[in-house]
Formats: C-alpha cells, structure tokens, sequence
C-alpha cells in the first residue's frame, strides 16, 4: 500500500461548533481508532483555531485524538491573527506555518477540507 493509500489529512477552518463536534472530530478520531487510516493528521486552520482555544469540550475531544495516535497541527500565521499560537500549543498542537507542508500532503496524501 502507498502512503497515499494509507494516509488522511485532515483540514478543520471552520469556526462552527457543530460541524466540529457532529462531524469533523468524530470521523478524525474514528478514523484512526477503527484504523480507516493508519496515518491520520488534523490541521487547525483558520477560524477553527479561534474557536478551540476557548471551549473546552473541543479541547478535551482533541487530546482523545492526539492520545489515539492523530497526529495534531495548525497553522501559526493563522493563530497568530487569532492571538492563540500559545494556547494551541498548550494543547499538545505543533504550530507552524503550513503553506509548505499542506501543499505536500496535497500532492502524497488524502486531504479532506471542513
């Protein structure tokens, strides 16, 4: 199997809960817990990155991810606009800029965008 073929990354920017909690992070956590994917990424970008620094149900729904094996990322210019680039990385969350590596996972691996 290619990495490609094994590989999921995942693209949370939206800033709403619902979609978080209903969709996003059930099927990133279930994903690699059920072993769908053997690597699993998940990128905080964007509004997203706002929203999870200060609601703690999400919060604690990502460290269930990263203790799966999820592999936690996000965005740091977009983090820095939202002045959370600390708290995320607080969480467990390697900030860094992305363009460069998502452009990669585009090109080897199975990006879903929310």
């Amino acid at each position: 199997m290619t990495e490609k073929e094994n590989s999921l990354v995942v693209v949370w920017s939206s800033g709403d809960r619902e979609v978080a909690l209903k969709m996003v992070f059930m099927y990133t956590l279930n994903s690699k817990l059920k072993g769908w994917w053997e690597d699993v990424r998940f990128i905080v970008w964007g509004p997203s990155a706002k929203l999870l620094s200060v609601d703690t149900e999400l919060q604690e729904y990502l460290q269930k991810m990263r203790n799966a094996g999820v592999i936690l990322e996000a965005c740091k210019k977009c983090a820095d606009l939202y002045e959370v680039s600390a708290k995320l990385e607080e969480l467990g969350i390697n900030v860094k800029y992305m363009g460069e590596p998502l452009t990669t996972y585009i090109k080897d691996r199975n990006v879903i965008t929310f």
